[in-house]
């Protein structure tokens, strides 16, 4: 996957070294020159100085391409703009940013993207709501059959009965984030735009939940 980062100070130039180890592609954009020296001299991945939020620039960088986005820079304005030509006009699923008011990441989350507030920051975060990996979980049982894993709605499901994605995976899920808060849901509980999926699910069939998710829904005739 390409994954493009905004912002290379000390949490962007990590998340850059951590993709290009797991064997992604990575375009990292930063405003000042001097940013990139925290990058080894190695680094795999491909610079580009300038504004985060600018589309030509964004472009330069293969957002065209990209699988996913993290916006870290040290503004919070800055990485929303980001978040939001990232999703608006790129059309990019997995966008994360990072927000230094947690009160206004509440509101942020109101606009369908995934926020990690300082005070929560941590590298492995930012790393799994990008790239959910199937061996991630939230919860696991003593007898490892089964866990719970947090994944964002994709688009597919956007506007669908969660109760229809549960039959379709054959997970169950157990809460969802919405708005800031947390919620349980029902038969007639229907995905929205930047809902937080944590759903219970067999670990053998991790894997093919995440797979499900993103592949398109299939409409009963």
């Amino acid at each position: 996957m390409h994954v493009v980062v905004v912002g290379c100070g000390r949490v962007g130039s990590s998340l850059a070294l951590n993709l290009v180890a797991g064997g992604h592609s990575v375009a990292i954009i930063d405003r000042k020159a001097e940013a990139f020296r925290r990058l080894p001299e190695s680094f795999a991945g491909t610079v580009v100085q300038g504004i985060g939020f600018d589309r030509d620039l964004l472009i330069e960088a293969g957002i065209e391409r990209a699988g996913a986005v993290a916006a870290v820079t040290n503004g919070d304005n800055s990485n929303v703009l980001v978040a939001r030509v990232a999703r608006e006009t790129f059309g990019v699923d997995r966008v994360v940013a990072r927000i230094y008011d947690p009160r206004r990441a509440v509101i942020y989350q109101r606009l369908g993207f995934a926020t990690v507030a300082t005070v929560a920051w941590t590298t492995d975060q930012v790393m799994r709501r990008l790239l959910p990996d199937p061996t991630d979980a939230e919860w696991t049982d003593p007898t490892a059959k089964v866990c719970i894993v947090e994944r964002q709605v994709t688009k597919p499901w956007i506007g669908k009965r969660l109760a229809d994605l549960e039959e379709a995976t054959m997970t169950r899920v157990v809460a969802i984030g919405r708005l800031g808060a947390a919620l349980v849901p029902t038969s007639n509980t229907v995905a929205q735009e930047g809902d937080l999926l944590y759903v219970s699910v067999a670990i053998d069939a991790v894997g093919d939940f995440h797979a499900s998710l993103d592949a398109p829904v299939r409409e009963a005739h």
